[in-house]
């Protein structure tokens, strides 16, 4: 009988022990689920991401894109390039490594010299394809370029025409709302580029801020469809900096296609 009876009590020990687990559970998710939803409510009351304060981007993805756009322009034909393979390129070289220095994991806001750098870094950029630009298009237009395999032309074409991506994304990122740090600090309400978790943070967005990736992203599409996609510039600047590196793209693109089609024929 005392066995029976110390099973008996057992048996419900475990099914009270049981139920009580599966209460601590259902207790566990829904203290989860109301934090989630007050962390919710929180971030909601302080706005989407881009406009609030939030930690700076990390450096490392605008670097990558200066040292690629740096070794292009290390392989262009010298005849195309304003000082051989000489100045530009280790210059810039040089100015990165001082961005690096001075914020090597996240861009945080510079003080106005070290923001004088990366503009002048950019800048250099500019000068340097644009010259290219210029100079190739003066070959082709009077019949005067080396260029006469249609592999190496093509090839030449693409260079500078990813360049030109490179450039005008780096642009972007540098002078939208005051550059990275200013964004990262929520100073400038107003945006330059409208993207479209900009229109539509009720779809689970309200975390998200433009970072170089999203730059370049504009940049590659704005200089294959030569115009705004998804993404509209409001700014003046914005309107006639994208007008530029759509004309910049689609003459070089037309130019170096078509010449390279004769040559083939």
């Amino acid at each position: 009988m005392s066995d029976e009876g110390g099973t008996g009590r057992g048996g419900e020990l475990g099914r009270l022990e049981s139920e009580v687990e599966r209460g601590l559970g259902r207790l566990e998710s829904e203290v989860e689920s109301g934090i989630d939803r007050a962390e919710q409510e929180v971030v909601d009351d302080l706005g989407p991401a881009w406009r609030r304060l939030t930690a700076s981007e990390e450096r490392w993805p605008a670097a990558l894109g200066v040292l690629v756009m740096i070794v292009l322009q290390f392989r262009l034909p010298s005849a195309l390039t304003p000082s051989g393979h000489g100045v530009g390129p280790w210059v810039e070289l040089v100015l990165l490594g001082v961005l690096v220095a001075v914020n090597p994991r996240r861009v945080t806001r510079h003080p106005r010299g070290i923001r004088t750098v990366s503009l002048t870094l950019i800048g250099i950029a500019t000068l340097i394809n644009g010259w290219s630009v210029i100079a190739l298009i003066d070959q082709l237009l009077n019949g005067a370029t080396k260029l006469e395999d249609a592999s190496t032309l093509l090839g030449v074409g693409a260079n500078i025409w990813v360049t030109n991506v490179i450039v005008f994304a780096l642009w972007y990122w540098e002078l939208d709302r005051g550059g990275p740090g200013a964004r990262a600090e929520g100073e400038d309400p107003e945006p330059d580029f409208l993207f479209p978790q900009m229109a539509t943070p009720d779809l689970g967005m309200s975390t998200w801020e433009p970072q170089f990736p999203d730059y370049l992203y504009v940049s590659f599409t704005n200089a294959t469809a030569f115009s705004p996609t998804d993404t509209m510039p409001l700014s003046r600047w914005t309107k006639m900096t994208m007008m530029l590196q759509s004309a910049v793209s689609l003459v070089t693109a037309a130019l170096v296609i078509a010449r390279a089609v004769n040559i083939l024929k």
